[in-house]
């Protein structure tokens, strides 16, 4: 007679076992109509689960980020089925799900082609129709390695043959189709009622470029045709901001061959690097941080005190120098920690806030680069704060305060909070990592901000607070961090004088704002289009005349604005005043000037502004104060807006 606790603390008692379907059943109707799966006891299993004893059961549907999950887990299972079924011979290798979407990977003796995936998908289409019951059975490995093998699935038998000797192993059948598989899975195929499949790839098996090149099909799957639309629409406009694109129309930057994972800046994209970077510099002096700059090369041994030589050995760059190995600085952590033990320092000197736009590369896999979104040379507005252990939480605070400040300088408002603690493979106590775990989270509900916490997502020295933001069409960017580590300074040697003369190890606090500024600046690109706000555009304003005869007064007009700090060029080429205004307008500048006779008698300036608007005739200093007062709102005008 089990008895099942439901979320909401109430009960339901059963006479005899009942599964997961059975009990939304009881609770009502449209319950069990939505049911994807339950959790009985923190377990994620499929509907027809039996429940023998006393159990906690949520039921979860396609409203929940679990249901979601399955549903695209299910939808993978489903393509496969369709791709079996389209093209006899093809092989199923895995399956799992990703952000938005699914994957499933094929041994197949073509390639597959975009008719190809529209088969593919009215297969699908007609599989789901079907609804066809999805079941779960139980092989020894023995028995399935044999199943697989007469259906003549090679990579499905190495899978198998690499699972523990005993170990119980489930398979997923939906008509006469079956896939090794965890699960869980939706009921039948009828509940798959909305996705697409968007590209195809190459892969190879198991990701070792050694084995055999398979081909990687691409989908999405969403509770419903809402959704996928919205998705879809989502991805489209996405496409249309690649930064990439966009950099190439605006002359921003470019990325080559000779040079994998480095940005070529061009003068405008550099122009927008530099403002980002004065802008964060003047910031940080505001906010009481030291700017240092530390080498590029550094001898290994350094990397092996602080841990970094043994965790992230594959992503350093090494190198002799004078019969020594010496690594480029993959980060700037151990760097600073040498500045600080420059000196005895005293309990006076703390907190220390040294700030640095550090050069950093990293052996990025070269698949994984992405125009300057991924990258192999960056630069982070990277700081470490040394402090006691009892000013964590008010230097936490102060932080969370000053990354809102820069966030909104910059056009963004939806900030995502996650506090991930320790995970299994750590240093320091479990008596550290209270405390630090401790300290977050209340500097976090100190400015009443809503978080979730993230379990075993720390890093290996200490927990951090991760901030993410949501851009002007969703989508949701990783950016600013902090980090406490009771580790590293102790390794390298940190140390100061606290009240009572003892020496005492600091505590150091990782923070970042913006990550990498090349990153940074790709979201940047995307979330405007290249419309960037006043602050950051790379030209603020261009100077037009209509004929030669004004040519003169045009270098008056840009000297002068150049002169009170504004980024200007000017167009003095022999063509048609409507040729030019519209060149300009395509690389978005925010301000047009544009200079006739009547202007040049007037010394005044036609304005038109970005989107069309004619500002009329202005003088210079009313447009120099125009221009002020948009370099000052910043971006902060267009977020409020």
């Amino acid at each position: 007679m089990p008895v099942i606790t439901l979320p909401d603390n109430s009960t339901r008692e059963f006479d005899t076992p009942i599964t997961v379907e059975g009990v939304a059943a009881d609770i009502g109707p449209g319950l069990a109509k939505a049911a994807l799966a339950g959790r009985v006891d923190g377990e994620l299993v499929d509907t027809h689960y039996l429940i023998e004893q006393d159990a906690n059961l949520a039921i979860i549907t396609d409203r929940d980020e679990e249901g979601l999950d399955i549903i695209r887990h299910s939808t993978a299972h489903l393509l496969a089925m369709a791709v079996q079924e389209e093209f006899p011979g093809a092989q199923v290798t895995i399956g799992p799900t990703v952000e938005d979407g699914f994957y499933y990977d094929f041994a197949f003796e073509r390639a597959f082609t975009p008719d190809d995936l529209q088969k593919i998908e009215a297969r699908m289409e007609a599989i789901a129709g079907q609804d066809l019951a999805v079941e779960r059975l139980v092989m020894s490995r023995e028995e399935a390695a044999k199943t697989f093998a007469d259906m003549g699935e090679e990579y499905k038998v190495e899978i198998i043959h690499d699972l523990p000797e005993g170990e119980e192993i489930s398979v997923y059948k939906q008509g006469e189709w079956m896939d090794l598989c965890r699960g869980p899975h939706v009921p039948s195929t009828g509940r798959l009622k909305a996705f697409k499949l968007t590209k195809v790839a190459g892969a190879y098996w198991r990701g070792d470029q050694n084995n055999a090149m398979l081909q990687r099909i691409y989908g999405t799957a969403w509770a419903n045709k809402k959704a996928l639309k919205s998705y879809l629409n989502r991805i489209a406009e996405a496409e249309k901001r690649d930064h990439r694109k966009v950099a190439k129309k605006l002359d921003l930057f470019h990325m080559q061959e000779e040079a994998p994972g480095m940005v070529f800046w061009h003068p405008k994209g550099w122009g927008i690097y530099q403002a980002v970077e004065q802008y964060m510099r003047d910031q940080q002096r505001k906010h009481g941080y030291q700017e240092i700059k530390t080498p590029q090369l550094v001898d290994i041994s350094l990397w092996e005190k602080s841990g970094h030589a043994d965790k992230f050995s594959d992503g350093m760059f090494r190198l002799q120098a004078d019969e020594r190995e010496v690594a480029v600085k993959p980060m700037n952590c151990p760097c600073h920690v040498q500045v600080f033990n420059q000196g005895l320092r005293s309990y006076r000197d703390l907190p220390l806030r040294l700030a640095e736009f550090g050069s950093c590369h990293r052996n990025e896999p070269s698949g994984s680069l992405h125009g300057i979104m991924r990258v192999r040379g960056f630069t982070q507005d990277d700081a470490h704060i040394f402090c006691a252990e009892e000013s964590i939480q008010q230097e936490v605070a102060q932080f969370i305060d000053f990354l809102h400040d820069v966030y909104a300088d910059f056009g963004f408002s939806d900030v995502i909070y996650r506090l991930s603690t320790r995970p299994a493979q750590r240093v320091g106590s479990d008596e550290d990592w209270d405390r630090a775990e401790e300290a977050l989270a209340l500097a976090l509900d100190s400015k009443s901000l809503p978080w979730e916490e993230l379990p075993g997502e720390g890093a290996f020295y200490g927990p951090k607070i991760e901030f993410s933001l949501k851009d002007c069409i969703g989508r949701v960017w990783q950016l600013g961090t902090i980090q406490v580590d009771f580790s590293m300074p102790g390794r390298l040697g940190a140390q100061y004088v606290d009240e009572s003369g003892q020496r005492k190890t600091p505590v150091m606090l990782h923070r970042a704002i913006l990550g990498s500024f090349e990153r940074f600046i790709g979201i940047l690109i995307e979330h405007y289009e290249g419309a960037f706000p006043l602050w950051l555009a790379p030209v603020q304003a261009v100077v037009c005349n209509i004929t030669d005869a004004q040519g003169e007064y045009v270098s008056e007009v840009k000297e002068f604005l150049q002169d009170r700090g504004f980024r200007v060029d000017s167009d003095l080429r022999n063509e048609k005043i409507g040729f030019k205004i519209r060149e300009h307008t395509i690389q978005k500048v925010p301000y047009i000037l544009v200079v006739g006779d009547k202007e040049v008698e007037s010394r005044t300036v036609a304005v038109r502004a970005r989107g069309g608007k004619d500002l009329g005739s202005i003088s210079l200093d009313e447009l120099a104060s125009i221009l002020a007062e948009g370099v000052a709102a910043r971006s902060r005008a267009i977020s409020e807006s």
